[in-house]
């Protein structure tokens, strides 16, 4: 199992509002004129599910499991290569939290040493949107 985690980011929002942002994926549309095109293509999503297209095909992910305030992970419906991706988020103070993402993947070594970049940059570039987003 390989697990990919990004750094942990400062949110200037409060746990309850990021996590009821982020766990309904229709909010999606509040944010997505700051998504960068050229990076998410054809991009569709509902409450509970999301796809992109991918270098490597379709990816759709979908909502397996929420424990509110805290935490939300999808798993991969479809994809070329099938993971799990958490968000965590954790209250600093009662008007600011934090998060990290996580990615594990069932990868051999030699995927693993080939993907473990590029997933790492991935993570790193979505987090850096979901600290971004005004969770108002």
């Amino acid at each position: 199992m390989t697990t990919i985690e990004s750094s942990i980011r400062q949110i200037d929002y409060p746990q309850q509002a990021v996590y009821n942002m982020l766990s309904d994926l229709n909010n999606i549309s509040k944010v997505k004129d700051k998504l960068p095109e050229d990076k998410i293509k054809d991009l569709q999503f509902d409450s509970d599910s999301i796809t992109v297209s991918s270098p490597m095909g379709a990816v759709t992910m979908v909502i397996v499991d929420r424990e509110e305030p805290k935490m939300i992970k999808f798993e991969t419906k479809q994809s070329p290569v099938p993971f799990n991706f958490w968000v965590q988020v954790l209250p600093v103070t009662p008007t600011t939290s934090k998060m990290k993402l996580t990615i594990k993947a069932e990868l051999n070594a030699f995927i693993a040493g080939m993907v473990k970049k590029p997933l790492q940059e991935g993570i790193e570039k979505i987090a850096d949107a979901l600290q971004a987003i005004k969770y108002e």
